[in-house]
């Protein structure tokens, strides 16, 4: 160190035939640094950009599997809810009676209906998270169940219009009594012989002018013997 100023004690001058040169290189330095050091500002920014994008896809990502959730209970309640309405005639014999065209497989609009039904219970997904993320899927679903409830509404407005003005006046008659057997076969207060022969007519009385639904049926054979055969 003692050597390095003397040399500079002695050599002074020399700033003034190098201090150029000197000064050039030292702002030379300068610009590098402050180069390296913007270029890591910059990979920084870059990367924190980078993790923002990540993190707003991620966020979307919820979003919609959050909406197709949604989407998909409220068509899964728009299937169960036309399903509760058939149901109200399938398990009710009475009320079938009233508006037997909703069973009677002779009437276009009927077997459009059951169609339809059954390519929604088709398409229903076992487990509703099993098609999150599967558009394709969702929408070949929804459109089912649109047009089974299309189809069911469509049914029941005609089988209400017409009620048993498609049989005639004998099979009209036909269906009246099956109706007041089935309310007596129905009855509880009434003995089991009472019930199973009332049952027994009433099916005589349809036999050839409406098929009873099977669920229907069975509920309530069981109900009031579980004994008498198909």
């Amino acid at each position: 160190m003692d050597q390095l100023l003397g040399f500079l004690s002695h050599s002074w001058w020399l700033l003034f035939v190098f201090g150029g040169s000197i000064g050039g290189a030292v702002k030379a330095v300068g610009a590098a640094n402050r180069r390296r050091a913007e270029r890591r500002l910059e990979r920084y920014r870059l990367k924190q950009q980078t993790k923002i994008e990540i993190a707003r896809a991620k966020a979307q990502i919820h979003t919609d599997e959050r909406t197709q959730r949604r989407e998909i209970a409220k068509t899964v309640d728009e299937h169960d809810q036309t399903d509760a309405r058939w149901f109200g005639y399938e398990m009710s014999l009475v009320t079938l009676l009233d508006f037997p065209m909703v069973t009677d497989m002779r009437e276009p609009l009927t077997v459009e209906f059951h169609k339809a039904k059954r390519r929604a219970d088709l398409l229903r997904p076992e487990d509703p998270e099993s098609v999150v993320g599967n558009h394709e899927a969702q929408v070949e679903y929804r459109d089912a169940v649109h047009g089974y409830a299309i189809a069911f509404d469509v049914c029941e407005a005609e089988a209400k219009r017409r009620r048993r003005s498609g049989f005639t006046a004998r099979e009209q008659e036909r269906l009246v009594r099956a109706q007041r057997l089935l309310r007596l076969a129905m009855d509880d207060g009434a003995t089991q012989e009472e019930r199973q022969s009332a049952y027994v007519k009433a099916r005589k009385d349809l036999d050839g002018l409406i098929v009873l639904p099977a669920g229907a049926r069975a509920q309530l054979e069981h109900r009031i013997a579980g004994q008498i055969g198909a």
